[in-house]
């Protein structure tokens, strides 16, 4: 059996973190039975979630875990999808990932009012230093791979590029590249559902509103994937693409 650990549901979605539910989207379009547990990055084999245990093998990180499941089970999440197609949706990923994540992760931790509310509440219990010794730990990080040396405009004015990349490809399809889902839109939809929960407030999740298709779109994969979670729908753009 599966184990995916993770850090369970919050923050308005079913998993706090969009790698982890990158994963389990990815076990679930594959119809993979599993078994979720709350898990620690100290108790991670690369330091971070997700990892899945599969009766004593252990992998860590969401795209190797992806590798893993695909050569175990013989699946393909990208079957249908031609060798450019193939290449477009590993570039999306390393977009969404590599760049457009770090600005929501800096969104959630070092807009104060954000981490008082959100990840603050990840150290409760913790030995005095621990909160402030991780919050500093994220800021480096987002400095270290660019995202934080940019004033706020300017990662802004990147991740609405970002998105609006997003939104072009989609366009009015039901997935990225047509009828059926492939390994990429469990990412981008995990990243933008991340960005799009009411629960944190930020310019990012108020540019994204905007993109009605991406809106739609990650309605739609949550409702297919988490088809038990109340996703909100009381966003002034979702209320006006209803009525």
């Amino acid at each position: 059996m599966i184990t995916l650990y993770g850090f369970g549901e919050g923050f308005g979605l079913p998993e706090i973190s969009p790698y982890v539910a990158k994963t389990e989207v990815h076990l679930r379009m594959a119809g993979l039975a599993y078994e979720k547990a709350r898990g620690a990055p100290f108790e991670a084999p690369k330091g971070q979630l997700p990892f899945i245990d599969n009766d004593g093998v252990v992998i860590g990180d969401s795209t190797f875990i992806r590798g893993y499941l695909e050569r175990t089970y013989g699946i393909d999440f990208d079957e249908g999808l031609s060798p450019r197609q193939r290449a477009e949706a590993w570039a999306i990923e390393r977009m969404v990932e590599n760049q457009l994540g770090w600005i929501m992760a800096q969104s959630r931790w070092l807009i104060p009012e954000n981490f008082a509310k959100g990840p603050t509440h990840f150290f409760d219990g913790a030995p005095q230093g621990v909160r402030e010794a991780a919050l500093e730990g994220v800021r480096q990080a987002v400095v270290a791979v660019g995202v934080g040396r940019h004033s706020e405009l300017e990662a802004l004015a990147l991740g609405v590029r970002s998105l609006a990349a997003i939104s072009t490809i989609l366009g009015d399809k039901p997935y990225l590249f047509g009828a059926r889902p492939c390994g990429a839109d469990a990412t981008v939809f995990a990243m933008l559902a991340a960005i799009l929960t009411p629960f944190f407030e930020c310019e990012l999740r108020r540019r994204a509103e905007g993109f009605g298709n991406l809106v739609a779109y990650v309605d739609r994969l949550m409702a297919q994937f988490y088809p038990g979670f109340d996703w909100d729908v009381e966003s002034p753009l979702r209320a006006s693409m209803a009525a």
